[in-house]
C-alpha cells in the first residue's frame, strides 16, 4: 500500500479538499485487506517487542478527527496484537480545573511515553488549536491579557512545532493521524448511534451542536496540519468514510514507521554469554 499519498510533511501547499474521504485505494471491501491486516498486526507486535527491549525510542501516536470518524475502533483493531504492558492509551477530554491551571501542554507532557514504550493519544494538545480556535475559548481563559492576543493560535502552532521537535531530539517519535471524514458519513453514523440502542451511549447532544461548526472545524484542521507538519513529524490524512480501509492504512503507516525505527534486541556481550552459560549449568545441575 502506498501511504505516501496520505502523508503531509509541510514541504508543499496543503488542502483537505485534495484528500478523498471515500478513497479505498482501489480495494472493494474488508475482505481485500483481511490478510494484510493480520500480517501487519503480527509484524507490529514483533517490532513493539524489540522497541521495548531496546529501550531507546518512545513512540507517540496521536489520533485527531471529527466526531464519529472511528478513532476508538481504529485504536482497538490496529493495536490488537501489541503487548498492553508496553502501551498506554490516553483520552483527552474537556480539561479539568487542575489542568486549566497549568499550561495547555502540561497534561500531554505528563502522559508522554518512556523510551521503549508506546503512548496513544485519543485527541491531544491539538484540541487547543481546534475547539479552542473554533469557539474562541482563549478569550475567557484565566491568562494575562498579553497571552490572549489575536495571534494566540499562531503562537501555539509554533509552540507545538517546537514541542514536537524537542520530542524528536530526545528520542520520542510522533505519528499524527487525522481521520478525514465526510459530513454525509458523519450524519449517517450519528443516526446509526441513535437507532441502535447498543450505541446510544456514544451519542450526545453536543455532537449536534458541534456539527453546526463543520466548516470552521475543517478550516481549523487544515490550518493546524499545514502549520505543524514537518519531515520529522508529519501528519497522515487518512480516508475515514470506510472504517475497514481506515484501519488498513493506519496499520500500514505504523508498520512503515516502526520498520524505519528498526529497533533491535540488545547485543549480548561475551561476559554476559559466559554468565548465561554459568546460570544454565547451575539450573541443570542444582547442588
Amino acid at each position: 500500500m502506498n501511504v505516501k499519498k496520505y502523508t503531509v510533511t509541510g514541504e508543499n501547499l496543503f488542502g483537505l479538499e485534495e484528500f478523498d474521504t471515500g478513497d479505498t485505494g482501489g480495494l472493494n471491501s474488508s475482505d481485500d485487506v483481511k490478510k494484510m491486516m493480520k500480517d501487519n498486526i503480527v509484524e507490529i507486535a514483533k517490532l513493539q517487542d524489540r522497541l521495548y527491549a531496546e529501550g531507546k525510542t518512545g513512540l507517540l501516536i496521536i489520533f485527531q478527527a471529527m466526531d464519529a470518524a472511528g478513532k476508538d475502533s481504529a485504536i482497538k483493531h490496529v493495536m490488537s496484537g501489541v503487548n498492553p504492558q508496553g502501551v498506554e492509551v490516553v483520552s483527552f477530554k474537556q480539561p479539568s480545573t487542575e489542568e486549566l491551571s497549568h499550561d495547555y501542554l502540561w497534561r500531554a507532557a505528563k502522559a508522554l511515553p518512556p523510551r521503549g514504550k508506546i503512548a496513544i493519544f485519543n485527541r491531544s494538545y491539538y484540541e487547543d488549536v481546534l475547539v479552542v480556535k473554533v469557539h474562541k475559548l482563549y478569550e475567557n481563559m484565566n491568562l494575562p491579557d498579553r497571552c490572549k492576543g489575536k495571534n494566540i493560535i499562531e503562537k501555539r502552532y509554533a509552540q507545538i512545532r517546537n514541542f514536537e521537535d524537542y520530542l524528536w531530539e530526545n528520542g520520542i517519535v510522533t505519528v499524527k493521524f487525522f481521520l478525514h471524514l465526510s459530513r454525509e458519513t458523519q450524519l449517517k453514523r450519528f443516526l446509526e448511534r441513535i437507532d441502535n440502542k447498543d450505541k446510544n451511549w456514544k451519542f450526545s447532544d453536543a455532537d449536534v451542536r458541534e456539527r453546526k461548526y463543520w466548516d470552521d472545524y475543517q478550516e481549523a484542521y487544515r490550518s493546524a496540519i499545514e502549520a505543524t507538519a514537518s519531515k520529522n513529524n508529519p501528519w497522515y490524512v487518512i480516508p475515514a468514510d470506510k472504517k475497514w480501509y481506515t484501519r488498513a492504512v493506519i496499520s500500514n503507516v505504523l508498520l512503515s514507521v516502526m520498520k524505519k525505527l528498526n529497533p533491535r534486541y540488545p547485543i549480548v556481550t561475551k561476559e554476559q554469554e559466559e554468565a548465561l552459560a554459568e546460570s544454565k549449568k547451575k539450573l541443570e545441575n542444582p547442588e
